[in-house]
């Protein structure tokens, strides 16, 4: 990580460091693993290396159908430049299957299709436990606008227009994925990663599932998973 600057930040699977400009930093993708909250932590082997090489991927196609991102370059194996942006703390979660806590929250059958697809915000507070809330709560909390909310939405709409119909053509199944968006010169643009972290991916042939999940629930062959779909999304 040479010419790079202080760390500025680490989370549970990356660290940001200070880049050559102010409106920019460098994210450095980890192999650390945590699940529930972080009460489950492990490692899975080149984690990082596949996340980032995923990310770019998938940052490029969506700037190239107009949804602004954070992304400007993969630097290395695990590196990644992009505009620094001020992250709007709400996680947003696309559903197009039934799948994980909205199976438990609702009572719905695991793998029934959600058409259209639904929208979720989560509170990005780790004492919390990122709970789920809807626009009063964010409002309440002053969070976010109610126009912040809805540009949320739209966004969160369109980048699942472009990824769902990407990795079908993949021979994988979009089930769910989380989203983070921050603030670029006064604009909302996408942010943090798109990788088999944030995403639940089934595999369109078998139903096995190609993403943490496999670590969430000790089901092995968590490095193989990972290495398929980075062949697949960058093969």
């Amino acid at each position: 990580m040479d010419g790079i600057g202080p760390m500025l930040y680490e989370g549970k699977a990356k660290k940001i460091f200070a880049a050559g400009r102010s409106d920019q930093v460098v994210q450095y993708f980890k192999d650390d693993a945590t699940a529930f909250n972080a009460e489950k932590r492990g490692t899975i082997v080149n984690k990082g290396v596949v996340n980032n090489k995923v990310s770019e991927r998938l940052f490029k196609l969506l700037e190239e159908r107009g949804v602004l991102t954070h992304f400007l370059e993969r630097l290395s194996d695990r590196e990644m430049l992009t505009k620094k942006v001020t992250i709007v703390p709400v996680e947003v979660v696309v559903r197009n299957v039934v799948a994980g806590s909205l199976a438990k929250r609702l009572g719905l059958q695991v793998g029934d299709a959600i058409e259209p697809a639904i929208v979720e915000f989560y509170y990005k507070n780790d004492a919390l436990g990122d709970p789920l809330v809807n626009d009063d709560h964010l409002r309440l909390m002053n969070v976010a606008t109610p126009a912040v909310l809805r540009e949320l939405r739209e966004l969160a709409h369109r980048v699942n227009t472009v990824l769902k119909p990407f990795f079908a053509e993949r021979k994988m199944q979009l089930v769910d994925f989380k989203l983070e968006f921050g603030v670029y010169h006064n604009k909302l643009i996408l942010a943090d990663e798109i990788s088999p972290d944030t995403c639940r991916l089934w595999d369109m042939a078998t139903g096995e599932s190609m993403d943490k999940d496999r670590f969430r629930k000790d089901m092995g062959k968590i490095e193989e998973a990972y290495q398929e779909v980075l062949k697949r999304v960058c093969g």
